[in-house]
């Protein structure tokens, strides 16, 4: 080896030692916060309880998959919903037609879904900003409205009535309650972990490179349009398994949940979580469902007081909360640093 090569590998070795080492850290993370809400039936018979972490592991997974392209890509979609929409319904589906096991509809499910953003993404992500975002909606509009007049196979307006099946494999009965909330937390860690080493990989920095200058980056010899739809794909895959976990929650799967409604949801959590911090969707999805739950209980009038919370973090911390928290942490040390 010559000098400059020793040079090169002295330098890059505590730069791939220190991804390593992140790596590791996030997948103990990851370890300890599965076994954690997995104890929890051990601790409470709290079946609400259980039912609100199931939910934020569906629209946890949902939420933070729209994150990797508003936050990460600078793609504000206004029609991500679809993808939580077709994830449901397309498992759903398959389990009723074809009588599969679980793990084979979930893998379907997967790939239709990724099929499907994949000739979508070409479409869309060629286009900038404001067009970009109606574009989504316009898709999500064409396939609520299938949804709705295709009745003999999807159900209408009334969803996929009659149930889902749920036939036991390797020892997991999903018809069992505890055993959902498990497979349930099990999937939303999987799909955070995952979610974060594609932030975290030179695919993720890429990401980053585009959303702050797409000129730039491709007179560096970026492809701009391939990897921005690899990463419509990926985030289209990881809300379908969010779509996949409300579908098997409430035992079927309804129009609402293609609805042009549920991309506003999403969009809502990250402002409320914040973009720039990976785990601020899943703050802003217990924000959002807490508020949702709490708010009903004592007034019919829940969109006026969701709607002012909107305009607090809009006009008063004018970001997520997480942003800010990890924002006022960062000038706390950097004024003990000074001193």
């Amino acid at each position: 080896m010559t000098e400059l090569e020793a040079g090169r590998a002295g330098t890059l070795a505590p730069v791939h030692g220190g991804a390593a080492l992140g790596r590791y850290r996030d997948i103990l993370i990851a370890l300890i916060a599965f076994a954690v809400l997995a104890s929890l039936p051990l601790f409470t018979g709290s079946k609400a309880l259980l039912d609100f972490v199931i939910r934020c592991s569906a629209y946890g997974l949902f939420a933070t998959s729209l994150n990797l392209l508003v936050g990460y890509t600078g793609l504000t979609s206004f029609g991500h919903g679809m993808f939580f929409g077709l994830g449901a319904y397309s498992f759903g589906l398959i389990m009723q037609k074809l009588a599969v096991p679980i793990p084979v509809a979930f893998v379907a499910t997967l790939a239709i879904t990724a099929l499907i953003a994949a000739v979508i993404g070409a479409i869309c992500v060629r286009l900038k900003e404001i067009y970009f975002a109606f574009v989504t909606l316009a898709f999500q509009m064409l396939i609520h409205s299938t949804i709705l007049s295709w009745a003999s196979f999807t159900g209408g307006d009334q969803g996929l009535r009659g149930g889902i099946p749920r036939p036991a494999f390797l020892g997991i009965n999903l018809a069992n309650h505890v055993h959902l909330y498990v497979a349930s937390c099990a999937l939303l860690i999987l799909g955070l972990l995952a979610m974060r080493q594609i932030a975290q990989s030179p695919f993720g920095y890429t990401l980053r490179m585009i959303r702050d200058n797409a000129a730039r980056a491709s007179f560096l010899g970026i492809d701009v349009w391939r990897t921005k739809l690899t990463v419509f794909v990926l985030a289209a895959v990881f809300a379908a398994m969010g779509g996949m976990v409300m579908a098997l929650f409430v035992s079927g799967a309804y129009p609402e949940f293609a609805y042009w409604t549920i991309s506003g949801e999403a969009i809502f959590i990250n402002m409320l979580g914040g973009v720039s911090t990976f785990l601020g969707p899943m703050v802003g999805t217990v924000l959002l469902l807490l508020l949702n739950d709490t708010v009903t209980r004592f007034t019919e009038y829940h969109g006026i007081v969701l709607g002012i919370v909107i305009l607090f973090f809009a006009l008063g911390l004018r970001k997520g909360l997480l942003d800010f928290v990890a924002e006022w942490f960062s000038q706390r040390r950097d004024a003990g640093e000074e001193r």
